[in-house]
């Protein structure tokens, strides 16, 4: 009798740890010799570890878990808040990252994702101009040193505009790729303060899927939130 429960025991293990999950997230994290990596993501306002593992003389790993649509997940050594965490945009099926323990975040080479590939594209046109507004304020800060006073505010004017360039680009990239769940994400993460106009545009070219999905679920409810004050 002991024997069959055993036996069961053992069958009921081996299907547990059977169980895929729907999401694979891999890769390699050069240099690391013992850690503990955790897969998480963002619920009520706080990370929620999905998954972890203990690395313990290798610098392979594969975590998983289930999700139901596209959404941002994080990669840590540490649960704190104020962690390094590698983000990126997963969905259904394998997501790779290879990065090193000495630049964590800033070595990470992330393959996936068509969500991810959309947001790399994003980021690198909005890194130009924060590279173009880091120049004026470079040369704005001499002007200011100098005295000259009307170049000051000569380049401040300029850095206006190019504020309103990066918002431009950012409110026509997520009604372009309104198919996405990139575009809500962009809407409340990148341009929540906009004016609530430009906001409300993006919701409602939004099609069904994308407005239920989580990312546009935060925008309507933030929308509503700007306009009842």
């Amino acid at each position: 009798m002991i024997n069959r429960i055993y036996f069961l025991l053992a069958i009921l293990i081996s299907s547990c740890a059977q169980t895929s999950k729907n999401t694979i997230v891999s890769g390699n994290i050069k240099g690391l010799q013992k850690a503990t990596l955790y897969l998480q993501h963002v619920e009520n306002d706080a990370f929620k570890t999905l998954d972890s593992l203990e690395m313990i003389s290798t610098t392979d790993f594969e975590l998983s878990c289930d999700l139901e649509e596209a959404e941002l997940l994080f990669l840590s050594l540490s649960k704190k808040v104020d962690a390094e965490r590698i983000s990126f945009f997963a969905d259904k099926g394998l997501t790779t990252v290879n990065t090193s323990l000495k630049r964590f975040k800033y070595d990470a080479k992330i393959e996936g994702s068509e969500q991810q590939k959309l947001m790399e594209s994003y980021y690198k046109n909005i890194e130009r101009f924060k590279d173009q507004k880091l120049e004026l304020i470079g040369a704005q800060l001499n002007a200011q040193k100098d005295g000259l006073l009307a170049r000051a505010d000569s380049l401040q004017a300029q850095m206006d505009k190019i504020v309103q360039r990066s918002y431009l680009y950012s409110i026509n990239f997520a009604i372009n790729n309104k198919e996405s769940e990139v575009a809500p994400f962009v809407a409340v993460s990148e341009i929540y303060d906009a004016n609530v106009k430009y906001l409300d545009t993006i919701k409602k070219v939004l099609p069904p899927k994308i407005a239920n999905s989580k990312y546009g679920i935060i925008l309507e409810d933030y929308i509503k939130t700007i306009k009842s004050k």
